[in-house]
């Protein structure tokens, strides 16, 4: 058991996640352009969408468990629901960014409620869900659940966020609430098992030092690389291939 101000593995984790996702987003944007045919919205590259995002979310799961644990000593009440208030509508700012500016560059099939839109309403509501500690981790089953349902009807495009949408809707990113932010709340129960009270109940193996540094890195500073990571995928791409992306 451990007691420290950072936990490497979980940030080896998410740099396995942005990683995992920089290569989907190559192969994506390599279908999208026409430059090798691909296809992703089935087989082993949807599967590997799906666990990208999966494994992201629950990290996000367990850290907002850490960050609780950690805000809690010095805040409490309104003031500790405030700061992931906060935190989540800066979040979701981002994500309307991602919006206006897949909307200027696609016209069709932008980003309405992508994975920033998500985190941002996650981190807004998850104040609500901590109470139920590790029993997040069953009712993040039932969210799934309950979104392989709402993935089988169709509604009004003002319900897009729940996962219920008109049969005409397309977006090159969406995760809505269901079931996605269920992988948040099995994220919230494990942070709550294995690292209740900002200790690690288990140990971790040891990692070379250079393989640490090159998937920590990205694991730290993985916001900023998910805003810039398409841009420059999609310049390079242009570049080597002589495509036109712009």
């Amino acid at each position: 058991m451990e007691v420290t101000s950072r936990f490497p593995e979980i940030d080896m984790a998410r740099g396995i996640a942005i990683l995992m996702m920089i290569i989907f987003h190559t192969v994506f944007d390599l279908s999208f352009f026409n430059i090798i045919p691909v296809d992703i919205s089935d087989g082993f590259w949807r599967y590997f969408a799906i666990s990208t995002a999966s494994l992201f979310l629950l990290i996000v799961g367990i850290s907002l468990t850490i960050s609780r644990t950690r805000a809690a000593a010095s805040l409490s009440g309104y003031q500790l629901a405030l700061k992931f208030i906060y935190r989540g509508c800066g979040i979701f700012l981002l994500g309307l960014l991602v919006t206006a500016a897949t909307w200027l560059y696609l016209k069709e099939g932008f980003v309405i409620f992508g994975i920033l839109h998500l985190i941002g309403v996650s981190v807004i509501i998850s104040t609500f869900f901590f109470p139920l500690k590790k029993y997040n981790i069953g009712l993040g089953f039932i969210f799934i659940a309950v979104g392989f349902f709402f993935s089988t009807i169709t509604g009004p495009i003002w319900l897009l966020f729940l996962g219920i949408h008109p049969a005409t809707f397309s977006s090159v990113d969406y995760e809505p609430l269901f079931p996605w932010f269920g992988m948040v709340l099995i994220g919230m129960g494990l942070g709550d098992y294995f690292y209740n009270g900002n200790i690690r109940k288990f140990p971790v193996p040891r990692v070379p030092g250079s393989l640490m540094r090159a998937l920590t890195f990205p694991g730290r500073h993985s916001l900023v690389i998910y805003l810039i990571h398409q841009p420059i995928i999609i310049l390079l791409l242009g570049v080597l291939t002589n495509t036109k992306v712009l």
